[in-house]
């Protein structure tokens, strides 16, 4: 009887003892996978592939340099997609989204004017319909007009090739009403929601879609950040190559702009038109 008690209990402890070992194993599995790497403290791990549907997203590890983003730029480069250029010289592309006007457009435009540096202004169709006098002034002063769709939806919800081609055509219907020629071939996704078939039907249509590579929170008009706040988060993130987003409607931007294209100067940085980075 003594005998059998003693077997249980060694078989209880041995049981103990692959559990724990197993459970270890499990323990590190998770860590392995969701820990942050390489100094990336974002809490969702960020792709390296261009995914079949994502939200653009950016992880900045080291100042100065690149960020890791959704997707590679090797990987973007067969759908004629951008999000830097790959240089070791100091470009610098300015760009704009424009969902609508506040009053802030032409203090950016003062600014821009005032240091001869040429910017991509994405409009919306609201934008472009309501503010035709705006769209001749950036077309006038060397400013390149983008698509950023008709009524700002969702497009990697689009799957059909005529609904995603509308949302673009009707932008491109109206800059031609305004200035006569025909729109650049300039796209970028609303809120960076893309899908590997609509960066496949924009180049199909004839687009290059142009994601960024440097932003702040600036589109909250009821929080804007202050001066402190935005040179703290755009200026250490800079490097060669970087596309920079915007947001026209930011009362920080259009205070800021004159002042942070200065420093941009400062650091040696040149201002270079959307047409060199995908060239």
């Amino acid at each position: 009887m003594n005998t059998l008690k003693n077997n249980k209990k060694v078989l209880y402890y041995i049981l103990l003892l692959i559990c724990a070992f197993l459970f270890g194993k499990c323990i590190g599995i998770v860590q392995h996978n969701f820990s942050p790497k390489n100094g990336d403290t974002s809490t969702k791990p960020v792709s390296t592939t261009a995914a079949s549907e994502e939200n653009w997203g950016l992880s900045f590890q080291e100042e100065g340099k690149p960020p890791v983003a959704n997707a590679s730029y090797d990987e973007l480069l067969p759908y004629d997609a951008y999000y830097m250029e790959q240089t070791d010289t100091k470009n610098l592309y300015l760009t704009f989204d424009v969902g609508y006007e506040n009053g802030n457009t032409e203090k950016i435009l003062d600014a821009l004017k005032k240091h001869h540096a040429s910017a991509t202004f994405f409009v919306t169709g609201h934008f472009i319909s309501e503010n035709q006098d705006l769209i001749r002034r950036m077309v006038k002063e060397g400013h390149i007009i983008g698509n950023h769709t008709y009524s700002h939806p969702n497009m990697s919800k689009i799957s059909s090739k005529e609904a995603f081609q509308n949302e673009l055509k009707q932008v491109e219907d109206i800059y031609r009403e305004i200035i006569g020629t025909d729109m650049p071939k300039y796209y970028r996704p609303p809120q960076g929601k893309y899908s590997t078939s609509n960066l496949a039907m924009a180049k199909e249509l004839g687009y290059q879609t142009i994601f960024w590579s440097l932003a702040y929170v600036d589109w909250n008009d009821n929080h804007q950040p202050s001066k402190e706040e935005a040179f703290a988060k755009l200026l250490p993130r800079t490097f060669p190559g970087v596309v920079v987003l915007l947001h026209s409607t930011s009362a920080t931007n259009a205070s800021i702009l004159d002042e942070l294209l200065t420093k941009w100067e400062e650091m040696g940085y040149s201002f270079k038109a959307m047409d060199s980075l995908v060239k």
